[in-house]
Formats: structure tokens, sequence, C-alpha cells
């Protein structure tokens, strides 16, 4: 019997072993990412089980220690808030099905955003973007699949867009009083087994050849701790707005995986649902540092 229990409770260390080291394979291989969301109760579970195994002392508290370290880093964002910008983005999954479009229509004016990123907008919420016009007259969109799209929407001129279809990505080229910059709405998939990799495989490119600054906001699926996140931030020289906050409850899960992207970063605060599962994300970001 107490040979069992010490073979199930090796065991159940094995497996969050494997759960809380993937996380941190994302690079090797897609899976490490979707362990990523889940790092920080897998780092709970992980620590309080070998506390209490029957492992020699110093890997109880080696491994308990870098558990906490892991933890320690995704709770310190919920802190971290950066110094606000003066482009001003309004980032919304709006939901295929959202009915409070008058809502978010008020809510969006009342932030007064210069820009606003746009997913799940489909024949259902079009009325958004429509009574937005006359204060967002430059719009660009792009289909994501044959009744989603994508949207961005900007009070200043623009000068160039970027359509990949299927692909979830819009951007338009916008001529700002301080400067010309890229603006994208983005709607990742979700990660593996669900095609993240390649996704970003098609996107990245794309945004790595562009000149001009760039401002990222969207639905990304991921948290920002991921390695296909920390990708993006590399490839468009971008810093995440923060601090942290959940925007979508997964299975009871609080999941952060909306955001903005900006070359300085920014500061960002939550937005009520207004009829969809995912909370608006308003961000204040520095474009031109």
């Amino acid at each position: 019997m107490v040979r069992a229990m010490r073979w199930a409770v090796k065991s159940v260390a094995a497996v969050l072993a494997a759960g809380f080291f993937g996380s941190f394979a994302g690079a090797l291989h897609p899976l490490g990412d979707s362990l990523a969301v889940f790092r920080l109760p897998i780092a709970v579970l992980f620590a309080l089980w070998v506390i209490w195994s029957p492992w020699p002392y110093w890997i109880r508290w080696s491994v308990a220690v870098l558990c906490l370290g892991a933890m320690g880093q995704i709770v310190a964002l919920k802190y971290v808030s950066p110094p606000a910008g003066p482009v001003v983005v309004y980032q919304k999954n709006l939901l295929f099905q959202n009915d409070q479009v008058a809502a978010l229509v008020a809510d969006i004016r009342s932030a007064n955003p210069d820009i606003v990123a746009l997913q799940e907008l489909t024949s259902r919420n079009a009325d958004v973007v429509r009574t937005l016009r006359p204060d967002y007259p430059h719009q660009a969109s792009c289909a994501l699949t044959s009744w989603a799209r994508v949207a961005i929407l900007s009070k200043w001129p623009v000068e160039g867009e970027i359509c990949i279809e299927d692909q979830g990505l819009v951007g338009i080229q916008i001529a700002s009083p301080d400067g010309t910059f890229w603006a994208f709405s983005l709607h990742a998939f979700w990660p593996w087994p669900h095609g993240q990799d390649r996704q970003l495989a098609q996107l990245l490119p794309v945004l790595e050849g562009l000149e001009d600054p760039i401002v990222l906001a969207g639905d990304f699926n991921m948290v920002p701790w991921s390695f296909a996140l920390n990708q993006i931030a590399r490839t468009t020289q971008t810093t995440r707005a923060g601090p942290l906050f959940p925007t979508l409850i997964k299975m009871g899960a609080p999941l952060p995986i909306d955001h903005v992207y900006a070359p300085g970063g920014g500061r960002a605060s939550q937005r009520d649902l207004l009829g969809s599962d995912h909370s608006g994300v308003l961000a204040e970001v520095v474009v031109f540092e």
C-alpha cells in the first residue's frame, strides 16, 4: 500500500513537472504555448505537490523555488502600470451574436479613441461600424471566415491598407499628426492543435517587412508570457500595454488574451463586456519614441 502511494505521488509529480517545464517550450513545439496558458495553476499545484512528496529535500525545495519564481513573474505583470501615451486604441472582440450594439457604440464614443480594432464582425453586429462611420470615416475590414471579419477604424486619414484573407489580420497605414504608422486588428487562432503557429508563420513576415512603426491590437488567444507573443513583440518591435488583466473567462479560468502592442508600450484599462464574452481594452500607447 505504501509503495503504491509513493508511486502515485511520483507519477502525479512527473505529470505536473512535464506540464510546468513544457510550458516554457513553445519555441520547440506549439504545445508548449498551449501549456503556457495554464502555467500559473500548474505551477501552484506542482509546488504544493512536490513539497509533500517523498523526493529528497534539495529537489523538493529547488522545484518549489522555480515554481514560485514563475508565479511571481506572472503576478508582477498585474501591478506594472506603464506611462500612458498619446495615441488611444479601443480593442474589442465583439462576439458574433452581440445584441448590445448601441451600448458598445456609446462606450466607444465615451472613450473617444483614435483607433478602434474589432474582431468577430458579422452581419448581426455590423451596425457598430456603420454607426461609428461619422466618427471614424477611415475603415477597413478583412475576412477571417465566410461569416466573420476583423476591422480597423481610424479618425485620421489613411494612406495604405493590408488584408490577409482567412488569417484574421487587417491593417491601415495612418497619417497621424505626429507621423505615419501602421495600425492592425488581429484575431489569432486558438493555440495548438488549432493552428496558431501556422497562422503566425504567414503573418509575421508581412509585419516584419514594414518600415513604419506598428500598433497591433486584437484577440490573440494567447497569454503574454508565451513564446508566440514574445515572437510577435520581437518581430514588430513593440511592447504590450499594461497592466495585466483577464479579458475572457474560459471554463472558469480568467485568461488575459486581448492585448494592444505599440513601440513604446503604454497603459491599458479594462472595459465592460457589453454583449460580448470578451472585455474591451482601452490602451493609451506610445507610437513614436
